[in-house]
């Protein structure tokens, strides 16, 4: 649908409001897709330990602590391997909402938030999640692709609005993202008057026997499971629609795992259960397509969850102060929006945005020490544009996206507890950048034979090779911008 079709769908009213958008020919096979910013403060997180007695966040909270939908998205034009296990659910491609036959309401609510038309993964996913019977899904995308509208618009459409007691249940690791979801799943049902949203995470109450009207739940796994089992607030047997987001980290994670699956395994045979991520180990894959019967499974090749339009580098560097140097180098050749660098440790940021704050830069630093209001303090700041450097360790692997960013330094490459490459670390970093289709630089400091093993491994993660650079040749360095394009 174009742009005029898609504004006479909006009423006048929407109009006087400004919700109308411009949307920029990107000269995309199947859609560009716009979604307005939604905010939400990270509150209450849960700080762990880390080997050396320093708090750290845990992957899930620092994957998901200021996630931000954008401003404009657009889907990866990579293939999607789709492994059909259901032969009577093929799956199909759709050009246009209006082919979906969702409910008008919900139609109005999608072209309200500036939805112009299915993104890859929603067109690949969606035929197949309205079909009935329900197909129960397992799905791969990458970061920024319309997996959140995608599962929000599959749940939304199978609610009852005449019936008030729960039949979604929408599970997020964290407090942010069921915040962020349960934002979004407002807006798409704005104009679905009937049906209301509850969100289940720490800070909101229920009376003893008090039973929820809402028909879709958003929250926490230990939350939900309270309201389940300790309030008996509603009954799971009567959910139609389970979904999992980042699907990878709630069933990764131990205590968030075991949760999950006590709810799971409430639910009747026709729940409809729906998993969401952008990476899936092997491991949780297998354990995934146990629990959820006859999925329908859509998962990235391995190469293809590496992000193309990043373009990747190394510099071969002897210590910390060699890595500041090169960095200074390539700091003061590219042209730079923004930048995001990551450190391994607390210690190593704190020294590294003291040397280059000394050095003039206008530097803010993001680690785990911080209080929840600093943080966010933090992000604002980087966000709004007040310093152009943010230096974090793996708090943002995941957690920002800001359209500004086009540059991230590895200053101390990823690697897991044992010391190997954590090559999913690896992917989350180097998209900060080159975010919604736009191309980006990842430079990877590598210091000494272990970096480059580490560096070795990343590359045969994601069959890909990324490019030496020498940071004490300024003619080299401006050549990198040249190759972005």
């Amino acid at each position: 649908m174009d742009r005029k079709m898609a504004d006479c769908a909006i009423s006048a009213a929407e109009q006087d409001n400004g919700l109308s958008q411009k949307i920029g020919n990107l000269n995309i096979k199947s859609t560009n897709q716009v979604v307005p910013i939604a905010e939400r403060a990270a509150k209450n997180l849960t700080e762990n330990s880390s080997e050396n007695g320093e708090p750290e966040i845990s992957l899930a909270e620092a994957s998901l602590m200021r996630k931000i939908l954008h401003t404009k998205l657009v889907h990866s034009t990579h293939d999607v391997e789709v492994q059909r296990k259901n032969p009577n659910s093929p799956l199909y491609s759709v050009k246009s909402f209006e082919e979906l036959n969702l409910r008008p309401e919900l139609l109005r609510g999608v072209y309200e938030m500036g939805f112009n038309a299915p993104s890859k993964i929603q067109e690949t996913t969606l035929p197949t999640l309205l079909a009935n019977p329900s197909q129960n899904m397992i799905a791969q995308s990458q970061s920024g692709t319309g997996k959140t509208a995608a599962f929000l618009l599959a749940a939304l459409n199978r609610v009852d609005p005449d019936k008030r007691f729960p039949q979604v249940v929408i599970l997020s690791p964290t407090y942010e993202l069921a915040e962020q979801t349960g934002c979004v799943a407002k807006q798409m049902a704005k104009f679905c008057s009937k049906i209301g949203i509850r969100l289940a995470v720490r800070g909101e109450t229920l009376s003893r026997g008090e039973k929820i009207s809402e028909q879709v739940i958003i929250g926490t796994p230990g939350k939900v499971l309270d309201w389940v089992l300790k309030f008996k607030s509603f009954d799971v047997k009567k959910i139609k629609a389970f979904v999992l987001d980042e699907a990878d980290i709630l069933i990764d994670n131990q205590n968030r795992h075991n949760q999950s699956i006590r709810i799971h395994k409430q639910l009747s045979a026709e729940c409809q259960v729906m998993m969401f991520s952008a990476t899936y180990t092997d491991e949780v894959m297998d354990f995934a397509e146990i629990i959820v019967p006859n999925p329908v499974v859509l998962r990235l090749k391995k190469e293809d969850e590496n992000l193309e339009n990043i373009k990747q580098y190394y510099v071969v560097c002897r210590n910390p102060d060699d890595k500041f140097i090169a960095l200074a180098n390539i700091y003061g050749v590219l042209s730079i929006g923004q930048a995001i660098i990551f450190c391994q440790t607390r210690l190593t940021a704190s020294w590294l945005a003291e040397k280059m704050t000394r050095e003039g830069h206008a530097v803010a630093l993001l680690s785990g020490d911080l209080s929840i209001e600093q943080r966010i303090a933090v992000l604002n700041r980087f966000r709004d544009g007040k310093e152009k450097v943010l230096i974090t360790t793996n708090v943002c692997a995941r957690g920002i996206d800001i359209e500004q960013v086009t540059l991230v330094v590895n200053f101390d490459l990823p690697v897991d507890q044992k010391g190997n490459a954590d090559c999913e670390t690896y992917l989350h970093r180097i998209g900060r950048t080159g975010r919604f289709g736009k191309c980006g630089i990842a430079i990877n400091m590598a210091e000494g034979e272990r970096s480059m093993k580490i560096l070795e491994e990343i590359e045969n993660c994601f069959k890909l090779k990324i490019s030496p650079l020498n940071a004490e040749d300024v003619d080299e360095i401006e050549k990198i911008e040249d190759n972005k394009s």
